[in-house]
């Protein structure tokens, strides 16, 4: 009996050494979570994981939700959608694993899908507007990838290393030195970072040879040391160096400060620490303006909006102390991070950001200053941006082209990647056409009118064509003319396009070899004043006359067969006078205009356009009194009646000439 209570003794002890080892391990993983060795915490949730009692769901559930969060934090999306679904499996999910892993599916471009999730988390957190914004980010995120933007996107192989390699910053006023972060094997601390697996960064520095290659990256001596540095600036005039350098321990943080080194020649000088900010705190990823004074950087101190935010210092000129810091407000800064600001001679600033709407990780963002103070802020879109993290871009100085980072090749690196946005491209390829038949037209004379002066003219193929190159911000007018016809033309604008283009127009030219009706004229029943629908055509009219200046015309106005000759010929002739004092109060000259009632003496004759809308009335038909009344319905009668009151006009004379002013 005392045997049996030894063992169940011996027995308690070991269960309660287990339990006391297994809390330890778990405190541990804690403990490294808290410090953001995430890498690390990983092993250690996983090992806590693998030792705690399938019957003990509770810490199970906790534990697999952890390991979400570590590959979510290393940016490992793959890995995160994996234990975030065990986790939604598990006892009493955290509606967290649903949000994060909707997040994680985002990341790794699967927006529809991201879509279905997010809507799930919705229906568990409805109060949380997260939902909704990230549901339209992917909705915009397809709708950008089917309309990306113009800029070419290619890999610097050249530059980047198995490991990560990020933050260009240029170094020379040619643009063939380039400064940037890397944590490959040349570095010069030797300690792993816990919340990447990788060795400290450093900042390397290549140079662009003759044949336009990058010279294999080499650690900047002086600039480097065994703590971490970091994310370049450089001044406009490629003599000072603004860089991040973390001082970082096991399981502690020592805060990240801004440092500045000073260029005589090829020699930088010893950093030194500018003193934003306190060393404990975080003070990372300088940009300085162009004058010198506004410094913005990246910290996660309080009074922020959450996560890292972008904060600014000032200062009158260069040496002296720098302003208390202050946040860059809501139109920047979100919940989310916004880090590696850039900034531009004309005060544009760029940055990334996981909190504004984007597509997936960090996204790249441009911010223009406004007046008031405010930022209008718009997201690169793709080919800039992918569903991966994108940031820490640099320019060629004022030209659209520069290099940024990007993890987007799947690997879990950052990688450096040259963008250049084409000049913009512009043509229009045209068609003359018969405006009744449709036939091309031939040997016809186009000729171009631009706004900024240009004036150009080609003729149309056999096939009725032309083309030519259009220049950017421009306004265009098409004019086409050929003899037997009234010039016809078209307008184009190059005026705020952002993408390249070839234009499509086609020039309708009107035959002058038989009237031309004037569609929608309208009187009211026995009167011949104007009414207001009818501008609209008449006006028409009047671009007609100005476009063809030495052509004569006759307006001719027809009535149907209801009431007297003499009734129909008064009307039809104050009707048509009412339309020629329109076309003179409109600047027509007199000399080029005359009227002409015809009263009901020449009927329509049926044409193969009011055949197909009318499939009663037969080609080729005259729309006489007495046809009219050989059809069998009151309705048919009115509509034939209505196509016979009708204006038109027809073309005298080609060769008017202009009294001389």
């Amino acid at each position: 009996m005392k045997r049996i209570q030894v063992l169940i003794i011996l027995l308690i002890i070991i269960a309660l050494q287990d339990s006391q080892a297994q809390t330890k391990k778990i405190g541990r993983a804690y403990e490294a979570f808290r410090a953001g060795e995430y890498y690390d915490a990983i092993d250690q949730f996983k090992d806590a994981y693998s030792k705690v009692s399938k019957n003990d769901r509770e810490s199970r559930a906790e534990l697999v939700f952890m390991i979400g969060e570590c590959y979510r934090l290393i940016n490992d999306p793959k890995n995160a959608e994996t234990w975030y679904k065990l986790a939604i499996k598990s006892a009493n999910p955290k509606p967290d694993a649903q949000f994060w892993l909707a997040e994680s599916i985002k990341k790794s471009g699967r927006y529809q899908n991201a879509i279905d999730e997010f809507k799930k988390y919705k229906q568990i957190a409805q109060s949380d507007s997260r939902a909704d914004q990230e549901i339209r980010a992917c909705e915009l995120a397809l709708e950008w990838q089917r309309n990306p933007e113009s800029y070419k996107v290619d890999e610097l192989k050249d530059l980047n290393s198995r490991e990560s390699d990020f933050s260009p910053a240029y170094g020379r006023d040619d643009y063939g030195v380039v400064f940037f972060t890397s944590s490959r094997e040349d570095a010069s601390g030797n300690k792993t970072h816990g919340a990447t697996g990788q060795g400290f960064t450093d900042i390397f520095e290549s140079r662009i040879d003759k044949k336009s290659k990058w010279s294999t990256p080499v650690p900047l001596d002086v600039i480097n040391s065994d703590a971490e540095e970091g994310t370049p600036f450089i001044t406009d005039d490629f003599k000072e160096m603004y860089f991040t350098r973390c001082e970082a321990g096991k399981r502690e943080k020592k805060g990240c400060v801004i440092m500045l080194s000073k260029r005589t020649g090829d020699k930088w000088s010893e950093p030194k620490n500018i003193g934003i900010l306190s060393d404990s705190l975080v003070a990372a990823h300088p940009a300085l303006s162009a004058d010198g004074t506004t410094l913005y950087f990246v910290s996660d101190i309080p009074g922020g909006s959450g996560g890292k935010d972008l904060w600014m210092a000032t200062r009158a000129s260069s040496g002296d102390a720098w302003s208390k810091p202050r946040n860059l407000g809501p139109d920047i800064n979100t919940p989310g991070n916004e880090v590696f600001p850039y900034v531009r001679k004309d005060g544009t600033l760029y940055f990334s950001s996981d909190g504004q709407i984007g597509m997936g990780g960090l996204d790249i963002f441009k911010a223009v200053p406004q007046p008031d103070g405010s930022w209008v802020v718009t997201n690169m879109k793709p080919p800039i941006n992918s569903f991966s993290d994108d940031f820490g871009i640099a320019f060629e100085g004022d030209a659209e082209r520069g290099i940024f980072s990007s993890t987007r090749k799947g690997r879990g690196n950052d990688e450096l990647y040259s963008f250049e946005l084409p000049p913009l491209v512009f043509s229009v390829t045209g068609l003359v056409k018969d405006e009744k038949t449709g036939a091309p037209i031939t040997a016809s004379t186009v000729q171009l009118i631009a706004s900024d002066g240009s004036n150009l003219q080609a003729e149309t193929g056999a096939s009725g064509d032309f083309r030519f190159e259009l220049k950017a911000n421009v306004d265009y007018i098409f004019l086409a003319s050929k003899r037997g016809y009234l010039n016809g033309k078209e307008r184009e604008t190059t005026k705020g396009q952002e993408k390249s283009r070839d234009f499509m127009v086609t020039i309708l030219l009107t035959a002058i070899d038989k009237p031309i009706e004037l569609p929608n004229i309208f009187y009211d029943f026995n009167k011949w004043d104007l009414r207001p629908e009818s501008m609209v055509s008449l006006d028409k009219l009047v671009e007609t006359l100005t476009d063809n200046p030495n052509v004569t015309i006759e307006l001719m106005s027809h009535t149907d067969s209801r009431d007297t000759e003499e009734f129909n010929y008064d009307l039809s002739q104050k009707r048509a006078q009412s339309v020629i004092q329109y076309l003179i109060e409109k600047g027509i000259e007199p000399g080029r205009l005359s009227a002409k009632g015809y009263g009901e003496s020449s009927p329509k004759v049926v044409d193969t356009d009011i055949a197909s809308q009318w499939p009663f009335l037969k080609n080729g038909v005259t729309l006489s009194e007495s046809f009219i009344n050989s059809l069998p319905t009151d309705e048919q009668k009115e509509i034939a009646h209505q196509i016979n009151r009708r204006t038109e006009f027809r073309v005298l004379r080609t060769d008017y000439e202009p009294p001389k002013k």
